[in-house]
């Protein structure tokens, strides 16, 4: 600030003398302020000071802004650029923290939160409340409080006798008494020379307290070594049996530091090992092409109709259960997959009054696009998604369990969390897999707990550890590396050392005020951009897809191997007819007399079969496979069961008189009603399993005697919008908000400081003051306005009541509205008049 320009008196002052680009980045990285649009600079200074807002800004903060800002806290206001700089660099300078200070500072006067010029700097009142030392809530720094605020209410003579004892002057009054012992502790050369004459007990009680807490405990009669230092006011009682370390002698001790340890420079990310990148990116491959298969294979296994919804919303500890033993993964993976195919909206509630999950009407329409598309769908709204699988399983607030589709599992952090745990992983070398413990510690830096260290409980920190191994699951990361296509669907470019990419490993070596800090940096993210990452990662991903195969192997031991993935037509007919036995690089099918009586049930002929057979296989048809499906074919539909209840009818009684023997069909309670007909009591789908069961091949017929054709019938939910994230705070405002928000507030702060002319009375209406003259009053001015050109200053109260000052010029007054060019909104507005509370003329000298 240079010294002709006049030092602000107030935040609001501060950010009157801001341009349009520093106003932007302040809405830009605390969007909160914009929502709703302040009417002039006073009231967003006033939303800036809130303790909320004031909350939240802090969280943001990295490491080193944070300490810069809690060294503030702690230092004399207003302080002054070197004394706010010795806090942080400590007597001996730390040329790291003395190249860092500056950006930190920055920072913080960019978000408000610190005011003033150089020689003046002011923390905000409610960031002060928040960050300085008090019984209550201790500083981080572990500072205790000044000497001036130790000896409150300390008696006169208590504070001669202590200045006495230090070997200073005495004074005649008590306020420079407390003064002159300040200056003694904070002069290093007086200060040391005190301490040279404490016992050495009393110089171990200091180094005990010196780090914090301030805070200790005294007996009734303290010790000799203790009494020579509540003495002379290097301790200072705080009530009875209780003493404190003046802030004052602490930074003494300390060599002047604020905090123990100082972290102006974010800790590297380490690559704990290195792969080639092309192994990498096959990994990951490998891993989406099973991300596929394995959704598929979830929603198919929910085809008719998935679990049912609890009343609570969410799927029951069994259903889940039941999935995961189905997919062939933990319960914890298990409800990773249900998640996602939720977030991606292929899953969804039913509606009906007993409501299931179910595939919806956009799983059809995933199916038919590219693998490699179908990927780029699926990782794209993991990465946007808000709800965390890795809750379930957990307990809420209300320690009730949550469930996977449950309620209670979004998270807003989650995905700026997640951006930023791939950029990080962006930034090393390719195929570089991170340290773990080296990633948290980064986002910690970035993003710490005030007044609290790293700590496994943390929400980022599990977000984190979650991204890691979800990201290895979904395939954007292989083998721990991320990918090509991991690294496109971010929006980076494709070498970790391209333009752009901040450094970070071995050679991260920047200060912090030189260094690129993406924690705050949104990812793509307009529509069109988010389309255009995925469109390029899925250009990445599909050439390393393998191909979908036409054919399969049969065997002689009555199965068929997949050497790969199989086109859908052949994949969907081979699954009717046969059970999969193993999975992994070869699927392997197996037939059997259920498989294919499931084929013949759906339709099939034993011809059909054993055409479709010799079509796709590359090798020769096995002869007990082709016994196989001619003799269930023989034997399909000799039996016909309809409704009667239920009934069998067979050509050749011999059979019905065996089945009458058998005593496994006593449960189905049969009896013969003629020669080739049997009648039962039990449903033709019992009867149907009950004779199955007993080794016979049944079909079921219609009322009309056609053999009925047992297809799974799909069911699908209604059209439903996959579930949207929730935000963690307002969205970060563009740049065409951004533009009409400062031009509104700095018209409407324009509106509120014009200089006004004083009324008959005298009065001139201060800032913030809205005009008030009578109706009468009010129209003679608008006339008189009207002829005159000039502006006029008005108060006016919408039709929602809230009230605002404005500056115009009427250029119509008729049927109780004035038309007039609108200063503050800068457009030709209409007014009722009954809503102006008053006009007042602007003064001669306005600006």
């Amino acid at each position: 600030m240079s010294p002709e320009t006049t030092a602000p008196r107030s935040l609001a002052e501060a950010l009157r003398a801001r341009d349009d680009a520093s106003l932007s980045a302040l809405l830009r990285s605390r969007p909160d302020l914009i929502t709703p649009v302040p009417t002039d600079l006073t009231q967003l200074a006033t939303r800036a000071g809130t303790r909320a807002s004031v909350v939240r800004a802090l969280e943001r903060l990295d490491r080193f802004a944070l300490q810069t800002a809690e060294a503030l806290a702690v230092a004399p206001e207003p302080a002054t650029y070197d004394e706010l700089l010795g806090l942080l660099a400590g007597d001996d300078g730390d040329p790291t923290v003395t190249a860092a200070y500056p950006h930190a500072l920055g920072t913080l006067r960019e978000q408000a939160l610190v005011w003033g010029g150089d020689d003046r700097l002011r923390l905000v009142r409610t960031a002060r409340e928040l960050l300085a030392p008090s019984p209550q809530h201790p500083s981080p720094t572990g500072l205790g409080p000044t000497v001036g605020e130790s000896t409150a209410g300390m008696s006169p003579g208590r504070i001669q006798e202590i200045v006495a004892a230090a070997g200073l002057p005495s004074t005649h009054d008590s306020v420079s008494a407390v003064a002159s012992l300040s200056a003694l502790f904070s002069d290093r050369a007086r200060m040391s020379a005190l301490l040279d004459e404490a016992p050495a007990e009393a110089v171990e009680v200091l180094s005990r307290l010196v780090w914090g807490p301030p805070y200790g405990q005294v007996t009734a009669e303290p010790a000799a070594h203790l009494r020579w230092l509540i003495g002379r006011g290097l301790l200072l009682p705080t009530g009875p049996g209780t003493v404190v370390l003046p802030r004052e002698v602490a930074l003494h001790l300390r060599a002047g530091r604020a905090h123990r340890v100082t972290e102006p420079v974010a800790p590297a990310v380490e690559a704990a090992t290195t792969h080639r990148p092309q192994v990498v990116d096959a990994a990951a491959a490998g891993q989406a092409y099973t991300t596929l298969a394995t959704v598929e294979e979830l929603l198919k296994d929910w085809h008719e109709g998935g679990p049912a919804v609890l009343r609570a919303g969410g799927l029951s500890v069994r259903d889940l259960k039941r999935t995961a033993v189905a997919l062939d993964v933990s319960e914890p993976v298990a409800a990773f997959w249900v998640e996602l195919a939720h977030a991606a909206g292929l899953v969804a509630s039913d509606g009906e009054a007993e409501e299931r999950y179910a595939a919806t009407p956009a799983y059809d329409e995933w199916l038919e696009l590219p693998a490699a598309e179908r990927w780029t769908r699926l990782a794209s709204a993991w990465l946007a998604a808000t709800r965390t699988a890795g809750l379930v399983g957990g307990r809420d607030t209300k320690d009730r369990t949550l469930s996977a589709l449950g309620p209670g599992l979004d998270r807003s952090a989650a995905p700026e969390v997640r951006h930023r745990v791939l950029t990080l992983l962006a930034a090393l070398p390719e195929g570089a897999t991170p340290a773990a413990d080296s990633v948290l510690a980064r986002l910690y830096w970035e993003r710490p707990q005030r007044g609290a260290r790293p700590s496994p409980e943390d929400l980022r920190a599990r977000l984190a550890r979650w991204t890691l191994s979800e990201a290895e699951l979904l395939g954007v990361t292989g083998r721990g590396a991320l990918s090509a296509q991991g690294r496109a669907l971010l929006g980076l470019p494709e070498a970790a050392g391209a333009k752009g990419a901040e450094p970070s490993g071995p050679g991260d070596k920047l200060p912090a005020h030189k260094r690129h800090h993406p924690a705050t940096a949104p990812a793509p993210h307009s529509p069109a951009e988010r389309a255009a990452a995925a469109a390029r990662a899925a250009r990445l991903l599909a050439p390393l897809l393998p191909e979908p195969l036409d054919h399969v192997l049969l065997q002689a031991d009555l199965t068929a191997v997949a050497p790969g993935p199989l086109e859908r037509p052949l994949a969907d007919t081979l699954g009717v007819l046969a059970d999969i036995e193993s999975k992994g690089g070869a699927t392997v099918y197996r037939f059997t007399p259920g498989s294919v009586r499931r084929a013949l049930d759906a339709g099939r002929s034993a011809s059909d079969l054993h055409a479709f057979l010799t079509a796709h296989s590359r090798t020769p048809i096995p002869q007990p496979l082709t016994y196989l499906i001619d003799d269930v074919a023989r034997r399909h539909g000799h039996l016909r069961i309809g409704a009667a209840s239920a009934y069998v009818r067979c050509d050749d009684d011999a059979v019905l008189s065996e089945i009458l023997a058998d005593k496994r069909s006593q449960g189905l309670g049969l009896r013969r009603l003629a020669p080739t007909v049997l009648a039962a009591q039990a449903d033709p789908a019992a009867l149907l399993a009950g004779l199955r069961s007993m080794g016979f091949a049944p079909a079921a017929e219609s009322a009309e005697g056609d053999v009925l054709i047992t297809r799974a019938h799909a069911h699908r939910t209604p059209p439903r919008t996959a579930p949207e994230p929730v935000p963690e705070g307002p969205p970060v405002p563009d740049a065409t908000l951004l533009g009409a928000a400062i031009r509104a507030i700095r018209a409407g702060d324009l509106a509120s400081t014009t200089p006004r002319k004083a009324d008959a009375a005298g009065h001139r209406p201060g800032d913030g003051e809205l005009p008030r003259t009578s109706s009468a009053e009010t129209l003679a001015t608008m006339q008189a306005a009207v002829m005159t050109g000039e502006a006029v200053w008005i108060g006016y109260v919408n039709a929602e009541g809230a009230a605002s000052q404005r500056v115009i010029a009427p250029i119509r007054v008729e049927g109780g509205f004035v038309t007039a060019y609108d200063h503050t909104a800068d457009e030709v507005r209409t007014y009722p008049l009954h809503r102006v509370t008053g006009v007042a003329e602007l003064a001669d000298d306005q600006p």
